[in-house]
């Protein structure tokens, strides 16, 4: 993979999992953004996924929905018990107010619910270290980002 997400993409996947969000089909996912405003599409082929996210389709890393894919195939670990804490975030609302600082919304939104940030790093390490370890190759959707409804 030659970028990496930032950490806190994969609390946005958490929230995806935890709130049924992604619908899972032979070699293609469909993913509904936070705030339900938006589809995404991930396919995948082997090691070499694409989505039209905007993380993915703009800046070339594993957007959350890629990770969450990963997650629910069991190539990064998913910690069920974190990932309760983090349902129902309108991540779309918290990264605009925090002005995209991806760690500050983060923060924010744990303080606000009262969740163990060390528990929270503990995970996102975990599944970080899974994620750089995948020989995956990541590209563009062949569909351009999603307009919000």
């Amino acid at each position: 993979m030659k970028k990496l997400p930032p950490i806190q993409k994969i609390l946005e996947a958490y929230t995806a999992i935890a709130d049924n969000h992604i619908k899972l089909s032979d070699g293609k996912a469909t993913v509904v953004s936070s705030d339900e405003a938006k589809k995404y599409t991930v396919t995948f082929d082997g090691d070499t996924y694409t989505s039209n996210d905007n993380a993915t389709y703009w800046q070339g890393y594993p957007g959350y929905p890629i990770i969450a894919v990963l997650m629910m195939q069991g190539r990064i670990p998913y910690d069920s018990q974190v990932a309760k804490q983090f349902a129902d975030v309108n991540w779309n609302a918290a990264n605009k107010t925090a002005k995209r600082d991806y760690a500050k919304a983060a923060a924010v939104i744990m303080s606000q619910r009262g969740i163990d940030a060390d528990q929270v790093q503990a995970a996102m390490q975990k599944a970080f270290a899974e994620l750089k370890a995948l020989p995956l190759t990541i590209k563009r959707g062949s569909l351009r980002p999603p307009k919000a409804k």
